[in-house]
């Protein structure tokens, strides 16, 4: 028997102090049962981090070669190739050579993909953005993660404070950059 994907259905207000965003967002997201926790909440929270127009999901495994997230423009130009997880080199340098900006939200170890990646040569790659999110907070997240969730995410200085039920966990959004080669 194949399992199919479980939906869970979001509603967040997004404060983002940094970037000047306040939205009311809801939406509902797919999880694949080969999907992690913290690989889902991780793909919700870049979806918050980034909002912008044009921002969507991308129809996930039935669109294999897509990235988790996308922003097009009204053309239907790319703005945004925006990836989940570990990818590989040639994953982000097929990004790159597509879309003007290539962003990585990593939930796992970053200093291992950071080290793979800069041993590789990926077009553009120092301007890729990769961010890692806190995993103690992804776990706590995890941890409270149900099929529907309503909570507020304040973003203020690379921060995230988000407000569940009666706690509000804390947790850095870290930016890195790839090492040249050489």
């Amino acid at each position: 028997m194949v399992l199919g994907a479980t939906i869970y259905t979001f509603q967040i207000s997004l404060n983002d102090a940094d970037r000047g965003v306040y939205e009311a967002l809801e939406f509902r997201v797919a999880r694949h049962p080969s999907e992690t926790e913290e690989f889902l909440l991780t793909r919700v929270l870049a979806y918050c981090l980034e909002y912008t127009d044009g921002l969507e999901f991308s129809r996930g495994l039935s669109e294999p070669d897509a990235p988790a997230l996308t922003v097009r423009d009204l053309t239907g130009a790319w703005r945004s190739w925006i990836e989940i997880g570990t990818p590989d080199a040639a994953r982000l340098h097929k990004a790159a050579k597509a879309a003007p900006r290539v962003v990585v939200y990593a939930h796992r170890d970053v200093a291992t993909l950071l080290e793979r990646l800069a041993r590789e040569t990926i077009h553009r790659g120092e301007h890729i953005e990769i961010h890692s999110l806190d995993r103690d907070f992804l776990g706590a997240l995890a941890s409270r993660l149900s099929r529907r969730m309503r909570f507020d995410l304040a973003v203020s200085d690379r921060h995230l404070y988000l407000s569940l039920d009666d706690s509000t966990l804390s947790g850095a959004v870290t930016l890195h950059r790839i090492a040249p080669s050489g």
